[in-house]
Formats: C-alpha cells, sequence, structure tokens
C-alpha cells in the first residue's frame, strides 16, 4: 500500500475513484430501478411522471420538506362504482371551491388579473378526475354572466376569468359523455338580470339533466337513489345563494337543502367546526345533505400540499361530531390535486367506506356482502380505482396557457386582507 502512493500515487487514485464512481453508480441505479414504467405506488420516488402506476401523478411538497418528485393520488374513487343504487345522500362527494379560479387561465387582453387562485385544471380535468361538485361565483359583467373571482358583490376587468356559458358547456359534454354521473354545481349568486340564469342554463344544454326542485326533500328524508336520478336524467344539481330564485327560476336555494361549516380560516381551525352563519345549525334535521368547507382564507398554492392530510381528516372527525354524527356528503377544497401522498382522495375513501359498507376504506367494501364484511387490502391498494374513465398514468393535465401568474404577492394579499374581501370565498 505504501508503494502506491509513492510509485503509482497517480494511478492508484484514478483507480479508487474509479471504483467510488461505480459505487455510486450502482447505487443511483437500484434506486431509479427500485420502482419504475407504472410501478411505483403512493410515495415511492419516481425520475418521471410514468413511474407512477395507474390514478397516480408526479408531484411534490416543499411546504413539509419534501422536495423531491414521488407519486400521490390523481384521481378519485367514484363511489357508485363500488355499490351502487343508495339514495344520493348517501354517498359523499369531492366538490373544487372556485372550480373556475384557474392558475394560468389567461386574462383579459391587455389587463392583468388582480385576484387569488383556487384550482390548478381545467373543468373537465376536474370533472375526470373524479370531481363531482363546482363551486361558482356568477356575475353580471360585460353584458353576460361570467365567473369571477371578486368583491362588493361587482366584477371587474382584473377579477374576470370568462363568460360562465364555457365552463357550463365543459360540464354539459362531461354528462353527454357519461351518462351514469352526477354532477352538483354550487353558485355563490350575483346575478341581477331578470331569469338570467334560467337562460345561461338553458343555452349551455345543461336545462335537460335539470334536477327539479320539486323531487327535492324538504324535511331532511332521503333524495332519490342515483339509479332513479339517472333513469330520469335528473343528473344536474344546481343551488343559488339567492333565496328568491327558488320561486322565480326553479333554482334550489342552497341552505334550505344543505348544511355548511364557515368556510376560510375558522373551518380550519382545529376542534372546531361552526355553522356558516346563512346555514342551519349543523345538527339539524330538516336538511339530509351536509358541505364541508376545509380551505384557508387566503390561498396559497406552494402551501395547500399540507392540508388535505392529517389536518383535513381531523376536521372531518369533528364536523361529523358538530352534525350529530352525520358524515359530510360534500367536500370543498382548494387545489385538489395537491397533497403528500393520497391527499383528499384518501379522506373521501375513508369517508364512503364508513358509510357504505363499514370499513376504514372503501377499497375494502364489497357489493352485495353485509355490512361491515370488509375485504384484507393493503395500504398501497386502498383505491380500488374503478373509475377508468378518469385514469390516467403520468402528470396531472394542467391547463396550457403561457400567461404569466402573479401571485400570491404583496400587493394581492395587502389588497385582499381588508374584511369585505372575505366576499371572494
Amino acid at each position: 500500500m505504501l508503494a502506491c502512493f509513492t510509485d503509482h500515487c497517480g494511478l492508484c487514485r484514478a483507480t479508487a475513484i474509479g471504483y467510488l464512481f461505480l459505487l455510486l453508480f450502482s447505487f443511483f441505479i437500484s434506486i431509479s430501478t427500485s420502482c419504475s414504467n407504472g410501478n411505483c405506488q403512493v410515495l415511492d420516488s419516481c425520475s418521471q411522471p410514468t413511474d407512477c402506476g395507474r390514478g397516480l401523478y408526479s408531484g411534490n411538497c416543499p411546504a413539509l420538506g419534501k422536495n423531491q418528485p414521488f407519486c400521490t393520488r390523481g384521481i378519485a374513487t367514484i363511489p357508485t362504482s363500488v355499490i351502487a343504487g343508495l339514495p344520493f345522500n348517501k354517498y359523499s362527494w369531492l366538490v373544487t371551491h372556485n372550480s373556475f379560479s384557474i392558475v394560468d387561465a389567461p386574462s383579459l387582453p391587455g389587463v392583468q388579473r388582480l385576484t387569488f387562485y383556487n384550482q390548478e385544471d381545467t373543468v373537465t380535468n376536474q370533472l375526470t378526475n373524479g370531481v363531482r361538485g363546482l363551486m361558482s361565483d356568477m356575475y353580471d359583467f360585460d353584458g353576460d354572466i361570467w365567473l369571477c373571482h371578486s368583491f362588493r358583490g361587482q366584477c371587474f376587468n382584473f377579477t374576470a376569468f370568462q363568460p360562465a356559458i364555457n365552463t357550463l358547456r365543459e360540464v354539459e359534454a362531461f354528462l353527454s359523455q357519461n351518462p351514469t354521473e352526477i354532477v352538483t354545481i354550487i353558485i355563490e349568486d350575483y346575478v341581477h338580470t331578470p331569469k338570467g340564469l334560467t337562460k345561461l342554463f338553458t343555452n349551455s344544454g345543461l336545462d335537460k339533466y335539470w334536477f327539479p326542485v320539486s323531487k327535492m326533500p324538504k324535511k331532511g328524508e332521503d333524495w332519490p337513489t342515483v339509479n332513479e336520478m339517472v333513469q330520469a336524467n335528473n343528473r344536474l344539481l344546481v343551488f343559488t345563494s339567492v333565496a328568491s330564485k327558488e320561486a322565480e327560476e326553479g333554482i334550489a336555494y342552497q341552505w334550505k337543502y344543505i348544511l355548511e361549516n364557515e368556510a376560510g380560516d375558522p373551518g380550519v381551525k382545529p376542534g372546531s367546526c361552526p355553522n356558516r352563519k346563512e346555514s342551519r345549525s349543523l345538527n339539524s334535521k330538516s336538511a339530509s345533505l351536509f358541505l364541508v368547507n376545509f380551505f384557508p382564507t387566503y390561498p396559497v398554492e406552494d402551501d395547500a400540499c399540507k392540508e388535505p392530510s392529517a389536518p383535513l381528516a381531523d376536521m372531518i372527525g369533528t364536523c361529523y361530531k358538530a352534525a350529530g354524527n352525520m358524515m359530510p356528503h360534500f367536500l370543498a377544497v382548494n387545489f385538489y390535486m395537491k397533497s403528500d401522498g393520497g391527499g383528499v382522495f384518501y379522506d373521501l375513501d375513508s369517508m364512503n367506506g364508513q358509510r357504505l359498507c363499514g370499513c376504514s376504506t372503501i377499497a375494502a367494501c364489497q357489493a352485495g356482502a353485509p355490512f361491515g364484511s370488509c375485504r384484507n387490502i393493503s395500504i398501497s391498494t386502498t383505491s380500488p380505482m374503478t373509475n377508468t374513465a378518469g385514469s390516467f398514468s403520468g402528470s396531472v393535465q394542467f391547463s396550457t396557457s403561457a400567461s404569466t401568474v402573479y401571485y400570491p404577492n404583496r400587493l394581492v394579499v395587502g389588497l385582499f386582507s381588508f374584511p369585505w374581501m372575505m366576499f371572494l370565498l
């Protein structure tokens, strides 16, 4: 060894470096080949999007120190594909808060949009990935009805997104292509044009799917079964925040049929689940649908992956108790694709598993089996992935606009810190 350092120092050094290189190379090869080509499961590290299995995509969560890409859930399990035929209010559904307020959505020509964003991909992709409820803010604007994320009941050019009919036509296309699916639209309503919403839904072609108010339970009874709704083609539920429109336009007043917790920061406070002021008490028996909001007042895209994990699961439990042991039917979130692994999809699986079959996850449910009869499953297969219509391998399809996103910044946060900006929720 001494001779090595005296006579052949350069050669020995090169040999040592070579061995070190081979060792490191073999180490990285072993990591990269540990799973690949669609074989990686939830939380597995991945070197490229196509490494992740069906229903997964490649993401990360820097807010939790997870900077390297790993596989996360990307598609909701449609509960009716596992256990079908029950009343609509026997299932839990994923809802996107401000579904239209999409990062990278083009702004009006020559206008820099100044507002917050709540989602990352198109409404079509949201529906394909298992979202079944859409929260939308509708305003009179520019001679039409627009989707705006605005304030003071007025839409401005810097808070406008697009005419509402564009998004509603996406919903119509989805319902047309998926004849057994049911979609709910919850409108924060600032439309004052007489019969404006009626004309909007008629022009979008969605009127043929309309679930009539006359069929909605008024005293907390069960809803019709999903099979009955499909057979009658009553596959679109629409709710408005304006009570008078139920009589004027036949659009259901939201808080007559839905119990709801407080939105924004009060709705994410641990151990607390207060009802929204417009809503009846959460333990009221006069409504048979229950909406849980879980998103902060000021959305921050990079932090969103922290929300649909343990805090969300804890809040579901808190709200379940506050509602007199009623499981939420709608779960509304920002950036629904963001998570530290299973995200909101795992929570939905758990909710539907408990309510449909008495199991910890819907993946353990067995159609036709007695309540409480659960299949043995592994953690990596907690989703049955029966929603093949939304299945994909690789990365989620986000909107493709090249517009610059100036969000969030100090100007926006400062402007939107005034109390009246709570209307943006």
